[in-house]
């Protein structure tokens, strides 16, 4: 009887660290996928940023300004801005914290056009 006990120890001890691993992995997953969105939101917001400075005619100098600025408002470091007539194009990096940044950062893309009225 006691050696039954013995291996049921062992599976249950088993079956916590499988737990513990999969709670872990599952940690990771969701902060990626904030990290992901927090980027995709800050990306979106250095583009609009930049577009709408080309829009007031202020230079792809200032556009390039007014995104990494936007950018870092959200908590994002602007990693590049083409800017070029009526379209700027930016690529940002959130860091990721806790168990995400084993991965490195997060990293996203937006595009933004300016449209002439009419």
């Amino acid at each position: 009887m006691s050696r039954q006990r013995g291996s049921m120890a062992i599976v249950l001890m088993a079956v916590v660290v499988l737990a513990a691993v999969l709670a872990l992995g599952a940690a990771r997953l969701g902060g990626a996928i904030v990290a992901r969105a927090r980027a995709d939101a800050a990306a979106d917001a250095a583009a609009l940023a930049a577009a709408d400075m080309l829009a007031l005619g202020r230079g792809e100098h200032a556009a390039a300004a007014a995104a990494a600025e936007t950018a870092a408002d959200n908590d994002a470091r602007l990693v590049s801005c083409e800017c070029a007539g009526r379209i700027a194009t930016v690529h940002v990096e959130v860091a990721t914290t806790g168990l995400g940044r084993v991965a490195g950062p997060a990293r996203s893309t937006a595009r933004a056009e300016v449209r002439p009225q009419g």
